[in-house]
């Protein structure tokens, strides 16, 4: 399958992305239904599905290996964490690591996919529906994710990419009836959503900042630790290859954890890690208060 396959055309600016917006909304219904089925059991299964797509999926997968390869994986391995990537219901890979790729190049100014600089609710999740900004032309995939292109099972899963969540919707169903479905599905994936959306929105806006980037980038603990780590951004955008994120010992960063095991195992290698103490002491602690001059809605 070619990067062609990938070509259809995007609502124009300020036009609802109608398919987006209903899942969203089927989504958040079902989230909100769901404890009227709960148990231990899907609240378990809930918690163990939330780490392999968000931590596992997202973090580990999407963001530091394929988005900005902090480290580097077999490729088995590789499309597995796609796979588990797939289940966060944030697209295929090739528009996920498209759209970030462009957000540093284009960190809160003009080109920016989601910068809380166009208001707190664009960043957070206005962005996915409406617009163009989750579904690149296929000049702009070939331009930022060149790598990705050219992998056939890359291509096939960001077409297919709900495939996955279809299949795992089955199982759940069939394991543990409505009560496994409402809560493995339908709360996990929602508030995951929410999760990964408030890299975009809060850690813009509310946090602290170690270095002095370019963009409004903060690090925020409450994100990190929702986000299994992703919440240190100013870290991040200071340092983007670098495959840990969390900087010193206090700053709890799971996904470079998973990252570090995965190295013992043999299952990551090439590991990109800044370190503070190797870094001019001028760029080590330049802490600052995140600029509050955001537009709000």
């Amino acid at each position: 399958m070619e990067l062609e396959a990938l070509d259809r055309k995007a609502a124009g600016k300020g036009e609802i992305n109608w398919v987006t917006t209903s899942f969203m909304a089927l989504f958040h219904i079902g989230a909100l239904a769901a404890p009227f089925f709960f148990t231990w059991k899907a609240l378990a299964v809930s918690l163990v599905l939330w780490w392999m797509s968000g931590g596992l999926g997202i973090g580990i997968g999407y963001h530091r290996l394929l988005t900005h390869r902090g480290y580097k994986a077999p490729k088995w391995f590789e499309y597995l964490l796609t796979v588990c990537a797939a289940l966060a219901l944030e697209g295929g890979p090739i528009f996920w690591v498209a759209t970030h790729r462009i957000h540093h190049q284009y960190t809160d100014v003009d080109g920016d996919p989601h910068s809380p600089r166009d208001g707190a609710w664009w960043s957070h999740m206005g962005w996915i529906l409406t617009g163009k900004s989750m579904h690149h032309d296929t000049t702009t995939l070939a331009r930022y994710v060149p790598d990705l292109a050219k992998d056939r099972f890359h291509v096939w899963i960001t077409k297919y990419h709900y495939v996955p969540v279809i299949a795992l919707g089955v199982i759940l169903l069939a394991t543990g009836g409505l009560p496994f479905l409402m809560w493995g599905m339908f709360v996990r994936t929602t508030l995951g959503l929410h999760f990964t959306w408030l890299v975009n929105s809060a850690t813009h806006m509310w946090g602290s900042r170690r270095f002095a980037t370019n963009d409004l980038s903060t690090n925020n603990w409450w994100v990190a630790l929702l986000s299994f780590g992703e919440g240190w951004h100013n870290n991040h955008h200071a340092h983007p290859v670098s495959a840990r994120h969390g900087l010193r010992w206090f700053e709890v960063d799971f996904n470079w954890y998973g990252i570090w095991i995965l190295s013992k195992l043999g299952l990551a290698r090439q590991v990109y890690r800044v370190k503070l103490s190797e870094l001019p002491a001028e760029a080590q602690e330049s802490v600052a208060t995140a600029q509050q001059d955001l537009v709000s809605v």
